[in-house]
């Protein structure tokens, strides 16, 4: 075939100039893991000496990723992580997903939290929320929320035959269960077409209380539920350990070790391991960490459906629902409006999943009981993701995927691996009885601790990019006094980090910044300094450039007995101590550089420089210094 020619002073398009036998990659060589691996040497051997170069898988080990729970994350994944055969959605072993999803608009079940102690709030709540895209309303019952007598008039305007309701409590579950039934009971709908949960999780409440677990009763709520075809009595409860610190692997696993131990319960109780199957769901978190939710949802459909076969349920019945809820252990205080996108990543992630239903925290929920704009936008992440972005409209779409596949495979061994341990314990009541699970999660929020404190897990809007001037959140009801409980204690991320601002709240507390040089020679290391400082709400006056004398007077005019040296490693040569020590002549209580110390050169820095601020230290420990130096600690 031959291009033709254009006319005079036409233009020519690419296209019309490209041969027919062009090919792209041809010139190129095919590259391999072992090229790769050795160019990531070169780049890691930079500027170390010839003592200490890195060898290929030296400097791909030091990209790779490890969890809390000891999950490795490769820096790049190739075709030998693939996976056999992928199967299909609703299906076993139901890697893929528990249902076909059509392609339309509720993919999931839009399912919203409600928990405001005023019955009217929570009926006009619910009714709000049901007529603008829920699909499904879940109700706490107790002392600090709904109550048990008020459960009916909240549900007054639900028709029960449209809308599914779950409730849960962390007190009385059985209290919870009769009310929610009893409003079933009593209504005239066919009960094969009516949907409820009891949120029955006896050993998830003796996580909570410190109480023994009791499975005595099971097999009659599941009896009573016979005739409610789409009804369930069970929730095994994942997000009880994951806010008092489990990470991916021990959630997993410990969902595994309870509905274990309730499927032998029922069945000694008389109830078929197939029904058993059927009174159980699960609810999991939703992180921020979107390929690990993804995989952990995938991997605990896929250790359930091993389960399922042990127990030989029908293949048809293994397939685990799973309610999803974006981490509370991941809502800030601090800075509130970010949980806004923590919770669409949150909610993304879990409909990748695959997840059956998912609640969105609204926002402010550490400031207090939500109101209905924090409803709204949690509401509204969903269906936006929904509609708009037309995530649910495809069946598991990150199946396949090389990274995918091999953390879900990973996580699913792990688990596996920990459940095992539960049952060498004897059982999951057993393990939170002999104080097994409260040592597993020692450790966790220990390595976790470390973690956010070095900022190798940061927090944004907390330990990264504070706005230590931001106002608070006004109009919220604050939350009743939660009932004091004897079993695993609940942490947020971000708890050590509002402490400092707590410290400094309301207080003139900051900490002078003498930038040397120009704004070329400072201004990197003065905006980390302040970022640092800002995360204990300290405000940073600066003076920039200068001589000696006219900085000691700048800091002396600030007010403050703290001060950090700010410029670049060619300053600090020349200069640096000199400042840092005329500061310290002139009286300051703390003098810190930023940057490396060994920048000054040769210089005894004992009695001068009182230490660094640099990527890696621990600023819990060091604002925490500061703030003693300069009295405010709380």
């Amino acid at each position: 075939m031959t291009t033709p020619t254009p006319p005079a002073g036409a233009s020519t398009a690419v296209a019309d100039t490209v041969p027919d036998d062009l090919v792209l990659a041809g010139d190129f060589e095919a590259p391999s893991y072992d090229k790769w691996a050795a160019d990531v040497a070169k780049v890691l051997n930079k500027g170390r000496p010839e003592n200490k170069l890195l060898s290929p898988e030296q400097a791909v080990d030091r990209l790779r990723i490890r969890t809390v729970d000891g999950l490795v994350i490769e820096p790049v994944y190739t075709v030998d992580d693939a996976v056999g055969e992928l199967g299909a959605p609703a299906a076993a072993p139901f890697t893929r997903g528990t249902t076909v999803r059509t392609g339309q608009m509720d993919a999931w079940d839009v399912r919203t939290l409600h928990e405001d102690p005023d019955a009217s709030v929570n009926r006009k709540a619910i009714l709000t929320d049901l007529e603008r895209g829920a699909t499904s309303v879940w109700l706490r019952v107790d002392p600090d929320a709904v109550s048990a007598s008020d459960l009916a008039s909240a549900l007054g305007d639900v028709l029960l035959d449209l809308a599914k309701v779950d409730v849960s409590s962390r007190t009385d579950q059985v209290a919870a269960a009769e009310a929610l039934l009893g409003i079933f009971e009593a209504s005239d709908k066919d009960k094969a077409e009516l949907s409820l949960n009891l949120g029955l999780d006896p050993i998830g409440l003796a996580a909570l209380t410190g109480a023994p677990a009791d499975l005595s009763g099971l097999s009659g709520w599941v009896k009573r539920l016979a005739g409610y075809k789409k009804s369930r009595a069970l929730v095994v409860d994942g997000t009880i350990y994951h806010n008092a610190g489990a990470g991916d692997v021990h959630e997993a696993a410990w969902l595994l070790a309870t509905a274990v131990e309730y499927v032998r319960a029922l069945i000694e109780q008389g109830v078929s391991a197939s029904d058993a199957f059927d009174a159980i769901n699960f609810r999991v978190t939703a992180t921020c960490d979107e390929v690990a939710t993804i995989a952990r949802l995938r991997a605990l459909r896929l250790a359930w459906n091993r389960v399922g076969e042990v127990f030989e349920v029908p293949a048809d019945k293994r397939g685990a629902r799973q309610q999803a809820v974006t981490s509370l252990r991941e809502i800030t205080r601090d800075d509130p409006y970010v949980n806004i996108l923590r919770g669409t990543i949150s909610t993304f992630s879990a409909a990748i999943g695959g997840a059956e239903a998912i609640t969105v925290l609204p926002f402010d929920a550490v400031w207090g009981l939500s109101n209905d704009f924090s409803r709204r936008v949690a509401r509204n992440t969903q269906v936006v993701l929904a509609e708009e972005s037309n995530i649910g409209r495809v069946n598991d779409p990150a199946g396949g995927a090389w990274y995918i596949e091999s953390l879900t495979r990973q996580i699913a061994e792990a688990a596996w691996a920990e459940f095992q341990k539960v049952e060498a314990a004897g059982g999951m009541a057993a393990a939170l009885a002999g104080g097994y699970v409260a040592e597993a999660l020692a450790g966790l929020n220990a390595e976790r601790a470390k973690r956010l404190a070095t900022r190798k897990q940061p927090i944004t809007g907390v330990s990264e990019f504070p706005n230590p001037s931001e106002a608070p959140i006004e109009g919220r009801t604050p939350r009743p006094e939660v009932p004091a409980r004897a079993g695993l204690s609940w942490v947020r991320d971000a708890e050590p980090f509002e402490k400092l601002r707590d410290a400094t709240s309301g207080k003139d507390a900051k900490v002078f910044l003498a930038c040397i040089g120009t704004r070329r020679d400072f201004g990197g290391r003065e905006g980390f300094a302040s970022n640092y400082f800002h995360i204990a709400g300290l405000t940073t006056p600066l003076v920039e450039g200068g001589t000696t004398d006219e900085i000691v007077a700048a800091w002396k005019a600030s007010g403050t007995p703290v001060a950090c040296v700010c410029s670049s490693p060619k300053v600090y040569a020349t200069s640096g101590f000199e400042v840092a020590k005329a500061l310290k002549d002139a009286g300051a209580s703390k003098v810190l550089l930023a940057g490396n110390i060994k920048e000054l050169g040769d210089v005894n820095i004992e009695g001068v420089i009182d230490g660094a601020i640099a990527m890696g230290m621990d600023v819990v420990a060091g604002l925490t210094g500061v703030l003693e130096t300069l009295g405010v600690t709380k």
